[in-house]
């Protein structure tokens, strides 16, 4: 049963290349609302090829909220998004619109919807230079390390590389001298909620989503990420943003003579499936999700059953 007086939302996700745009376009078209995007990535400013972020045709002359929101070199949080997302929902409410929220960032979505609460902890820029010369000393694999001891819980589902994570994990739990996992807690549900996600309904065989995830990288090539990656690297250098995104951390390390172009290439993608079944294991969390297996529907097809899945009551 739907809690009484409480909005509606639709939340579209699942993992990179998945096709969650082009559906939600569609869904934002059909019920004449807007996009609330929930992206990590898309919302640098410049961040264009490697993030897949839709142009004005892909867009159709629907409005997409929080995109292009901060420059590279500025911090975003999880916080933030939530601040801000909530306010674009409270004025689409008023609009008498039901907003749209897609993207592939699962803790963008938990905070958001999913009824956990953030720790507000402020940055603590001395304790962040510590951990940040500990990394560039002794490497993030220390730091992983250190997160283990203080959040063991957090530590398994947070990727051993993701630098910008992992100091923040640590500067949160240090702060509050607990587990940050701990203080992530439960709060009152405050929307109605419809679940879709684009996927496998089995999720065993994915090879179906890496083929287009492959594909996807090569479209990316020929529209020019090389270029994009050099032209951001020349101009902020090795910024956490930079480093933390699948498509520029591997053509800096092309650029400074580690790796060919063909290797490159091929961590991109390694790594944009090794993100993908990152993002599967998550979303799966949720029971909630009315999952499209997107191997045997198109999107047409996919935006045909949604459609009547919306008009059910």
């Amino acid at each position: 049963m739907k809690p009484k007086n409480k909005k509606n939302v639709i939340a579209i996700t699942g993992p990179t290349a998945s096709g969650k745009s082009v559906l939600a376009v569609e869904v934002a078209k059909y019920l004449n609302t807007e996009i609330i995007s929930a992206d990590s990535r898309q919302i640098f400013k410049e961040f264009d090829i490697a993030t897949a972020k839709p142009d004005e045709q892909e867009m159709q002359g629907i409005q997409h909220h929080l995109i292009d929101v901060v420059n590279p070199d500025e911090e975003f949080s999880v916080a933030d998004f939530a601040d801000r997302a909530a306010k674009i929902m409270d004025n689409l409410f008023e609009q008498g619109k039901t907003p749209v929220v897609a993207g592939g960032t699962g803790l963008y979505f938990r905070i958001l919807l999913e009824n956990y609460d953030m720790p507000r902890v402020a940055p603590d820029k001395e304790l962040r230079a510590e951990l940040k010369n500990i990394e560039k000393t002794e490497g993030v694999e220390v730091l992983y390390n250190m997160l283990k001891e203080l959040d063991p819980v957090l530590a398994e589902k947070m990727h051993p590389n993701n630098t910008v994570k992992i100091i923040r994990a640590l500067e949160v739990c240090k702060t509050l001298n607990m587990p940050m996992s701990q203080a992530q807690k439960k709060k009152t549900p405050m929307y109605n909620i419809k679940w879709f996600g684009l996927g496998h309904l089995n999720g065993t065989d994915r090879q179906f989503l890496y083929d287009r995830i492959d594909k996807r990288v090569d479209i990316m090539l020929e529209k020019g990420l090389e270029a994009e990656a050099k032209s951001l690297y020349e101009k902020y250098g090795k910024i956490s943003s930079l480093m933390n995104t699948i498509g520029y951390q591997e053509f800096i390390e092309y650029f400074d003579g580690n790796i060919t172009y063909d290797e490159a290439v091929s961590r991109i993608k390694q790594n944009t499936r090794r993100y993908a079944k990152r993002q599967l294991t998550w979303f799966r969390q949720n029971p909630e999700i009315c999952w499209f297996d997107i191997r045997n529907m198109s999107t047409c097809e996919i935006f045909q059953r949604l459609k009547m899945m919306l008009t059910e009551k």
